[in-house]
This record gives C-alpha cells, structure tokens and sequence, in this order.
C-alpha cells in the first residue's frame, strides 16, 4: 500500500467490492418499490457530495443547496424539451450549476458563520421565485412535465437502466470527491475549514478556493438535479425549497462532517424518514399525525440533537464502535468522561 491508494488495506478493497456486487445484484432480488427507494438514496448522496466539499470540509454553511439540485433538474429538462441528447443535458446540467455556484460564491467571500448561512438562505429564495417567475422556463406552479431520457436507444428514465445510471454516477462522484480531497486543493479546503489565518499564511488563496468550493458543490449539486428531475418525472418551484436544503444539511451532519462514509450513511437516513413517518401516522393520534410541517419539525430536532450528542454523525460513531472491537478495554478518545479536572478548567 502507498499513500496514492484509495483503500487502506486489503480488507476495505473486499468490504467495497462486496459491497458494490451487492448493489449490483440488489435490482433482481428487490421489488420495484425498494429499487426505487435505493436509486433515490444514490441522488441524494451525489447532491451531499457536493455539500459536504463546501461545509465539510471547507466549513462553509450553506443553506442554499436545494437551489443548485433545482437548477439542475430545470436545466436539464429544458434542454431535453429543445431537442438536445441526454448525453449532453446531463453535464450541461452540471455545469449551469456550477456556474450559479461560482455567481453565488463571489458575494459571499467576505461573509463567515452565522451572515453566510443568511445569505445562502436569501439566495435559495431568490432562485425560488426565479423557478417560480420564469415561466418561460419552468413553467411555474403549472410544473414542467420532464421528457424522457433516451440514450443508445436505452430508456433512463426508470427501472433497471436509471438504477444503474445513478449508482455509477454516484461512484464516480464519491471517487471523485476522495481524489479532490487528497489533491493540492483538497487539503487547501481543509486548512480554510481548520484556520483561515493560518492557512492564508501559509500561501493558500483564500478568495480562488472558497469560490472553487461553492462551484464544484453547485456542480454536483446541478448533477444530482439532473437525475431527481426523473425521478420525480415532474417539477414544481416548491420541490426545491429550504425544507429540501435543511434536509440536505441535516444529511450531512447525522452521516458524519468531514467523512465522505458519513454521505452515505445520511442519505440512507434522510430517504428512510419520510417512510417511518408515513408508516408512523397510522399509528399516532389524529391530532399528531395531521400536523403540518411534522417532517420538517423532525428534521430540525433531529439535526439538534445531532448536533449536541454525536457531532460526529453516525460515521463518528460506527468509528468509536470499530475501535472498542479493535481493542477492548482501552479507552476511545471522546468516550470517555472525566470525573476530575484541573482548577483552571473549572473557569468559565
């Protein structure tokens, strides 16, 4: 093994490539449904991908992702209707994306915290009433019917060739995101997230790779658009709002910040939600069950208590896990609580 490897040892090569025969077997055991259910998980992973370059690993919090996956989805089914392949509209998705991320990333080079979520929040708004007011386009509240997507005379658009579409696109995205991470502009994201100062000492370009991270999280973003557009088969403005954007966050932190394992690990948490709330209101009183924004309530619970249990998602955990099984009996750092401390620790 060297440091160019992308498995640690021989025993992740045979966990992934298990791994990757049994998704690959998956769509001739599994009902349709559950074949559905999985390619979703795969889009939602390919959009995180994206957001957990810009706020895992490059600390910047954005509130705004749902609009990039819109851009995508609009794009790509407004070039599909003027006649253009879908060999083409799918990259060309991706790259309108990029570019509104690159647009988005030059006014918020001087916002940090609490102001940048702000207006990554106002900007989701913005392209929502775009998706709303452009009619032209999108249609609007009428929503925009997406026309199918042939390739080589292959339908995409659902069943078996859209499975495997989404899942190939996912594992190019996650090799991709891995091979980014350990490049030159990886470890620049990295220094940004852990100190500005100190990395911007250190000759990091401030400004050129916080807009490079708001472009290549768009440009994901506009890819996995591009894929939900058929699997929703229709779209409409309120598809892609800040509800969407939490739950894309909220993906990201139970997975695991700063752990491309954690994006997958969310994405199967965040499609399995809105399940067990369906299956959830069967069960629970009237009262309970016919509230409106329960899911988006249990969305923002889920992500605080996320936040102040486990920072480390479900990643963080499994981690802490594996390393008991590895050495039992010796304490794992973050495990464990302290029943003495220092006097000057006591300070507050």
């Amino acid at each position: 093994m060297n440091g160019l490897d992308l498995f640690l040892s021989w025993r992740h090569r045979l966990v992934y490539v298990t791994l990757t025969l049994a998704l690959a077997a998956a769509p001739f055991v599994l009902p349709r449904f559950w074949l559905g259910e999985l390619g979703y998980v795969y889009i939602l992973a390919i959009a995180a991908v994206g957001l957990m370059l810009l706020s895992g690993y490059t600390g910047l919090v954005s509130l705004s992702h749902a609009a990039f996956v819109g851009i995508g989805a609009y794009a790509n089914a407004y070039l599909l209707k003027l006649g253009l392949p879908f060999a083409l509209t799918l990259p060309a998705a991706a790259a309108i994306a990029g570019i509104a991320g690159i647009a988005l990333g030059l006014p918020m080079l001087r916002l940090s915290g609490l102001y940048l979520a702000i207006g990554t929040y106002a900007f989701g708004l913005i392209v929502e009433q775009v998706f709303i007011h452009w009619e032209v386009v999108t249609n609007g509240f009428r929503g925009l019917q997406v026309p199918r997507p042939m390739m080589l005379g292959v339908d995409f658009g659902d069943g078996l060739p859209f499975y495997f579409l989404c899942l190939a696109i996912l594992v190019l995205a996650m090799m991709g995101g891995v091979n980014l991470l350990r490049s030159p502009t990886g470890r620049a994201f990295v220094a940004i997230r852990d100190s500005a100062v100190a990395a911007q000492a250190l000759g990091v370009h401030i400004a050129y790779h916080k807009t490079i991270a708001f472009g290549l999280s768009a440009v994901f973003g506009g890819l996995a658009g591009a894929l939900l557009s058929h699997k929703l088969g229709y779209l409409s403005p309120d598809v892609f709002g800040t509800q969407y954007s939490i739950q894309l966050l909220v993906l990201i932190v139970v997975g695991g910040l700063g752990s491309m394992a954690g994006v997958i690990y969310g994405a199967i948490f965040v499609a399995a939600v809105p399940q067990i709330l369906a299956f959830a209101r069967d069960v629970l009183p009237p009262q309970v069950a016919q509230l409106p924004g329960l899911e988006a309530g249990l969305f923002g619970l889920i992500l605080v208590l996320c936040i102040l249990y486990e920072p480390h998602g479900i990643q963080g955990r499994w981690s802490k896990v594996r390393a008991r099984l590895r050495s039992p009996g010796i304490p794992v750092p973050g495990t464990v609580q302290r029943k003495a401390y220092a006097k000057s620790e006591r300070l507050v």
